[in-house]
């Protein structure tokens, strides 16, 4: 948003003069993310198999979306966290968010998602893929947070690791007797 402040200022003894000044501002909304989605993963080193548990919550602490892919053929846990974090871009992609912050408790890959430079490791492919789709948002945000704040995401991971499945509910399918129904959110104790 641009401002124009227009003020008058005595010019030495001649007068007066009008001074016009411009100001960018960002609002609070563009320095907000709207959304945040939490991600994390499960992961099973006899099979080499692991499935990404994202959870979407807009501003307001809302369930927005609720995704789990399952993977194979992955060689470690490291890797897997790479994968769930390409997963949450994905998923802000797909929900046609432009302003999101994803979450995880994996220092080390929101370390690398945060980095421009080109990541060497055994998942640089995957944090190039991430890097790529950074010019899909307007804000984007990669925040490391406690394995505690990070328990509904934890969770689904577990339970589609369990089932070998893929899910994607959102709107409407998101109420709380369908997601006890499919397995993937506690029974309120009605």
């Amino acid at each position: 948003m641009t401002s124009a402040f227009s003020f008058v200022m005595r010019y030495g003894g001649y007068g007066f003069r009008e001074i016009n000044l411009f100001m960018r501002e960002k609002s609070s909304q563009e320095l907000t993310p709207k959304v945040r989605i939490h991600f994390d993963v499960a992961y099973d080193s006899k099979t080499s198999k692991s499935a990404s548990g994202l959870v979407g919550w807009d501003t307001r602490g809302n369930l927005m979306a609720l995704k789990t892919v399952f993977h194979r053929n992955i060689p470690s846990p490291f890797a897997a966290k790479a994968h769930a974090c390409l997963e949450g871009i994905k998923l802000g992609i797909l929900l046609r968010i432009h302003s999101v912050k994803l979450m995880e408790d994996s220092k080390t890959v929101i370390k690398k998602c945060q980095e421009t430079s080109t990541d060497k490791s055994i998942i640089g492919a995957i944090i190039r893929d991430i890097q790529q789709k950074k010019s899909d948002f307007q804000d984007l945000i990669f925040q490391y947070i406690h394995r505690s704040e990070n328990l509904e995401a934890h969770r689904i991971a577990k339970i589609a690791l369990g089932k070998g499945e893929t899910i994607y509910l959102r709107g409407e399918e998101l109420d709380s007797q369908n997601l006890a129904s499919v397995g993937y959110w506690a029974r309120n104790p009605d």
